[in-house]
């Protein structure tokens, strides 16, 4: 039985050693043909360019374009300015250059076409360029050209790539033969597992009945007594001191956690739910150092902080579209906001189907505590990250502080009262100086008549 299994072990090292070579074979095949397979989408894409060659360095238009006019620029998209592919074979190169060098003073000469742009994008000049030599603007131009005319390639490239995935290129390899070297990779291993467990048995039942060894998770000892398990444990349950020592230690632990339990209640440091909008403050209140009053304006003259509404967002983002960090596409986040507003980015316009963005509310407050923001704001001239936390650095906002009794009293107890040029507090002094002198104090003269006292 011994030789028959060194035989069989034998027999399936080669078989292994086959199968991996098959693997690295059919992984080596693979990695020649990508190159080949992009040589051949390569060419067409060079025929599809077609005409002559474009005047100028694309590489370096490339970075002009990226830095100065993907803002409101896309290739093959309508963004704030029109789509730009093409734009060299409709307009003559000494056109594009009075243009883009200053639109405002072409536009004065009463051209046809650049009065006419003017009138389609509803009067919004294009920003001059001056600083823009010749050469620059013909490096723009040539990146226009060659990127712009790669819309129709990809395309052939992507029938050229779909007549591979049939199988039919010419020297390729089909796809029949990769399927088929997977197979037999998987095959050969499955084969192994398989001879591997059958060895085993044999191996065993061999052994067991030649009584040469045997094993021990096999032994059948029938006489032997069955042994208790848990002697230990029935040992242990008889010692009155050990037991009542257990059962104080397992008491004080749940009564512990029972009591943080009860304090942590309706505690939610830490929570951040998941957004409609992916809204980052810290670029907007660190990179682009954004005042906090000016989204939430209510902070400074109201109990509430208030939710900007959507009209504030495109203050900035009727114009800022983040294109350039998304291949000339408008911003995923941004174009939410134009969604819920039905706003049209390239005729820039609003449809009558807006709808509100349901954001989801991180602070909450029980209905028995009472907390105002321009009380603190500004009476207490309290900065948003005594509260808040480091609001400028969080890409996503969470509950910083706890928000619990004990943590506004605390706040209370150290913050020390700043009454200089306060008119609040002026009258809060002046008070007390009628009281010092013994004149009446009455509930209006401490403001027991203002509004927000009953109504809030």
């Amino acid at each position: 039985m011994r030789n028959f299994s060194s035989d069989l072990r034998r027999f399936l090292r080669p078989l292994a050693i086959a199968s991996v070579i098959a693997f690295g074979a059919l992984s080596s095949s693979l990695a020649q043909t990508a190159p080949a397979d992009s040589a051949k989408t390569a060419a067409p894409a060079e025929k599809a360019a077609g005409g002559a060659a474009p005047i100028g360095d694309s590489k370096a238009g490339e970075a002009l374009f990226k830095a100065n006019c993907t803002s409101c620029h896309a290739l093959n998209k309508r963004v704030l300015g029109p789509a730009l592919a093409g734009v060299t074979e409709k307009q003559s190169r000494e056109w594009l250059h009075k243009w883009i060098k200053n639109s405002p003073a072409f536009i004065a000469t009463g051209d046809k076409d650049a009065v006419a742009i003017y009138e389609e994008f509803n009067k919004a000049g294009m920003t001059p360029f001056p600083q823009f030599s010749d050469n620059d603007i013909d490096n723009i131009l040539a990146y226009i050209k060659v990127e712009g005319d790669k819309k129709p390639a990809a395309a052939a490239g992507s029938g050229a790539a779909t007549a591979d995935a049939a199988g039919t290129s010419d020297g390729g390899i089909s796809n029949f033969m990769i399927f088929g070297l997977i197979a037999v990779v998987v095959i050969a291993f499955l084969v192994i597992l398989v001879l591997n467990r059958v060895i085993g048995t044999l191996e065993r039942l061999l052994l067991k009945k030649e009584g040469e060894v045997i094993l021990p998770d096999e032994q059948d000892d029938e006489d032997a007594e069955p042994k208790d398990r848990l002697a230990t444990v029935k040992k242990l349950a008889k010692n009155k001191k050990l037991v009542f020592f257990v059962v104080l230690a397992v008491t004080i632990t749940l009564g512990s956690f029972g009591w943080m339990g009860l304090w942590n209640t309706g505690v939610q440091q830490g929570y951040q739910p998941v957004q409609p909008i992916k809204f980052s403050h810290q670029l907007h209140a660190g990179t682009n150092q954004i005042q906090c009053q000016y989204c939430h304006s209510g902070a400074w003259k109201s109990k509430n902080a208030t939710i900007p509404s959507l009209n504030i967002c495109m203050n900035c983002h009727k114009y800022v579209q983040a294109t350039e960090k998304y291949n000339g596409e408008i911003s995923p986040e941004i174009a939410k906001i134009y969604s819920a507003l039905d706003y049209n980015p390239e005729t820039q316009k609003y449809g009558d189907n807006p709808r509100p963005i349901e954001w989801v509310r991180i602070h909450n407050l029980p209905d028995l505590a009472y907390f105002n923001h321009s009380q603190h704001v500004k009476v207490a001239g309290i900065k948003c990250q005594k509260c808040h936390g480091p609001i400028q650095e969080m890409q996503e906002v969470y509950q910083y502080s706890p928000l619990t009794m004990k943590w506004c009293i605390n706040c209370h107890k150290e913050t020390q009262v700043n009454s200089k040029g306060n008119p609040y507090y002026d009258k809060v002094i002046a008070a007390h100086d009628k009281i010092k002198k013994g004149e009446k104090v009455t509930a209006a003269v401490l403001g027991g008549i203002e509004c927000g006292k009953c109504h809030y």
